[in-house]
């Protein structure tokens, strides 16, 4: 019977069944993976409630957005998050026809939620703007005054172009 430590049962053992294993293995992974599908729309309901849950955040909470337009309370805020997310979806999957364009029906409800957010909080502030007497609403008026500066400032630099 041979030594199992002599260095000839160890070589001829170890090369022979070690390399057809590690290749079959790599065969095997190698077929799962081209079977393996990644699809970026529609989002899992997970990924909405997540997009959801920022909105909200966003909406009534310190933001770059509160800072210029107010926040909004998180019940208002919950409700307008549902109804801009609800909506930037079925834009965003009505506009393309095929799974293919993952990428770019993603960027739309991207954009459209990012749209819609803005007109929400503009239309917020624009109302409670409207319903204050004009002595206590200095810090909204002050706001929008802001807004249509900028906004102003904005077209000019587009007519020098």
């Amino acid at each position: 019977m041979a030594d199992p430590e002599s260095p000839t049962a160890k070589d001829s053992a170890a090369p022979t069944t070690e390399p057809h294993h590690t290749q079959t293995q790599v065969d095997d992974t190698a077929a799962k993976l081209s079977n393996l599908t990644f699809k970026i729309w529609p989002p899992t309901q997970r990924t909405r409630d997540a997009v959801l849950n920022r909105l909200v955040e966003t909406l009534s909470s310190e933001s770059v957005l509160s800072k210029r337009y107010g926040t909004i309370p998180k019940e208002e805020a919950s409700a307008a998050a549902k109804l801009i997310e609800e909506e930037a979806f079925s834009v965003a999957g009505a506009s393309f026809s095929t799974d293919e364009d993952g990428i770019e029906i993603l960027q739309v409800y991207s954009k459209e939620i990012s749209k819609r957010m803005l007109d929400t909080v503009k239309a917020r502030a624009a109302a409670a703007t409207d319903s204050t007497p004009s002595g206590s609403a200095e810090v909204g008026s002050n706001n929008v005054g802001t807004a249509v500066g900028e906004e102003d400032s904005s077209s000019s630099v587009k007519a020098e172009d």
